[in-house]
């Protein structure tokens, strides 16, 4: 085997290899330009790398990591691990799969599921685990709460040792363990000393241990905090919030920061009896009343001419966004403000589902319902939430007070579950499922009887119809996540091959029955899954 002299280096050789032995001078050591020149070349290539790798200097031991904090969760039973292994090995779609899905259950759509019913058990991620799921946070943001709080404390610990995992350690206490909230000395040590997200998460933790110790902890560097720092951690007090937190509140009107100003204004008024409240109660009430000059009951509305530096204080933005009118934006702001019990009074002892119903002089009636409807949300008012959503069969552009379904949505979440659900199932009953989706987003799952009933219906209902089974790939999503996996057994009469209708889509048949075979596959999966955390 030829030799290279020390003068050779790698450089050389990669460049006579680039350019040929022909055309370039073989290195010192090698062989003239010839047939044997490319094999004394690669003979030189390899003597050197021998050299190389045999004369490498060891490098300098690092100091060892300090150990991972223990997690005292419980240990995941043995079917359970298999199940998550394999869940996180399939999150990925496989390239192509956008269209037809076949009858295999969506394994990416089940993850966020097993992760929601691992962590209401209290197990803990098996160490072995935590790469992958760091890696399936780190690809999909919308699952990164549920698996940094699975992966816990071990898997911000491991976070912090690779930068791509680094995502985990934003918002978090980034691997430090949070001193109990009674432990005053060691909570006040790391609120003045700890980086932002560790004060953040020890703000939240405080906050959920004693409200009022939270905010004296924040009043007391509130005036040193950066902008942005205070608006996060003022938007922590939502919270708990109470009437104990209108002190500071009221003081933070005042805040420099005009984000700061309005959040405060916000979370005041979703507090009845303070003072904003009242404020905006007294402005509400100068601009909205019966209308005396009526010869049946109507609502008269006077909106502001302007925005005063009282009503700029207490959280009114003076300029509208684009494409509002200054007078309808100030009167929104002020009428969403003010306690909802004012209305009854005002107008005539009425009932809010008799308010609701009265007509508005001069074409203020979306503007009163709109802003009475984010009241209804702010406050979580349930008796006006129900007066505004009306009867769920009537027709949604004809309704009492919501007209739009992002308003009915917002509504429905200040009911209870169970009157939620009823509600959405005759909303799909008398409407059907195209204009649903987003109301069916706001259900608990697993949906109740009668909601999963009435959308089981309306997709039998297009599937009769020989409707396109892709119009409807949102809500039957929807559906093997979210209805009970016990209507597995009787949804298995819905896979078989439809009769085509006249008039029907081609092969629309065949798509439905494949739609509801990977329905009842998945029902059946997320059985086995809740059987297998359970055990």
């Amino acid at each position: 085997m030829s030799r290279t002299t020390p003068t050779t280096t790698w450089d050389d050789l990669v460049t006579s290899a680039m350019l040929g032995t022909d055309r370039r001078t073989p290195p010192d050591g090698a062989p003239a330009p010839g047939s044997q020149a490319p094999l004394a070349l690669l003979d030189a290539a390899a003597v050197h790398t021998v050299r190389r790798r045999a004369g490498l200097r060891p490098s300098t031991a690092r100091p060892r990591p300090d150990p991972a904090p223990r997690d005292d969760r419980r240990e995941l039973p043995g079917p359970a691990r298999r199940r998550l292994a394999a869940l996180l090995a399939d999150r990925v779609a496989p390239a192509g799969s956008a269209g037809r899905r076949g009858a295999a259950p969506d394994l990416t759509e089940l993850l966020p599921q097993w992760l929601a019913a691992a962590e209401a058990h209290g197990y803990r991620a098996p160490a072995s685990a935590l790469p992958a799921l760091l890696d399936a946070a780190r690809a999909r943001t919308d699952l990164r709460p549920l698996a940094l709080r699975f992966a816990g404390p071990r898997g911000i610990w491991l976070a912090g040792h690779n930068a791509e995992w680094r995502f985990a350690l934003r918002g978090t206490a980034a691997g430090t363990a949070l001193p109990a909230p009674g432990d005053g000395p060691a909570v006040r040590r790391l609120w003045e000393e700890g980086l932002f997200a560790e004060r953040v998460a020890l703000l939240g933790s405080v906050r959920a241990h004693d409200p009022g110790a939270a905010v004296a902890l924040l009043s007391e560097t509130w005036r040193t905090e950066r902008a942005e720092d205070r608006l996060m951690f003022l938007d922590s007090l939502r919270t708990g919030l109470s009437d104990a937190d209108e002190p500071f509140l009221e003081q933070a009107l005042s805040d420099r920061s005009r984000n700061v100003r309005a959040t405060a204004a916000e979370l005041l008024s979703a507090l009845p009896g303070s003072a904003l409240a009242g404020r905006m109660a007294a402005r509400a009430a100068e601009c909205v009343g019966l209308d005396r000059m009526a010869k049946v009951a109507a609502i008269a509305v006077e909106a502001p001419y302007a925005c005063d530096a009282g009503m700029e204080r207490d959280g009114v933005a003076p300029a509208p966004p684009s494409g509002r009118g200054e007078r309808s934006w100030w009167l929104g702001r002020l009428v969403e403000a003010a306690p909802l019990a004012v209305w009854p009074e005002r107008l005539g002892g009425r009932t809010p589902e008799e308010i609701v119903a009265l007509p508005a002089a001069d074409g203020w009636g979306d503007e009163l319902h709109a802003a009475w409807c984010r009241a209804a949300v702010r406050q979580r008012d349930p008796h006006w939430a129900r007066a505004l959503l009306g009867v769920s069969s009537q027709p949604t552009a004809r309704g009492p007070g919501a007209s739009s379904l992002a308003e009915r949505a917002s509504l429905l979440g200040t009911l209870p579950a169970g009157e939620r659900a009823e509600w959405v199932a005759g909303f799909v009953s008398a409407h059907g499922l195209s204009e649903a989706f987003q109301l069916l987003g706001v259900c608990p799952v697993p949906w109740a009887e009668p909601l999963g009933r009435a959308v089981v219906d309306a997709l039998d209902i297009a599937r009769d119809a020989g409707s396109y089974p892709w119009s409807f790939s949102g809500v039957m999503g929807l559906a093997e996540r979210c209805l009970d996996p016990g209507e597995a057994s009787r949804l298995e009469l819905l896979t078989a091959t439809p009769d085509e209708p006249e008039g029907a889509s081609p092969g629309a048949g065949g798509y439905w029955s494949e739609a509801f075979r990977r329905l009842v596959s998945t029902l059946r999966l997320r059985a086995a899954m809740q059987a297998e955390l359970s055990a």
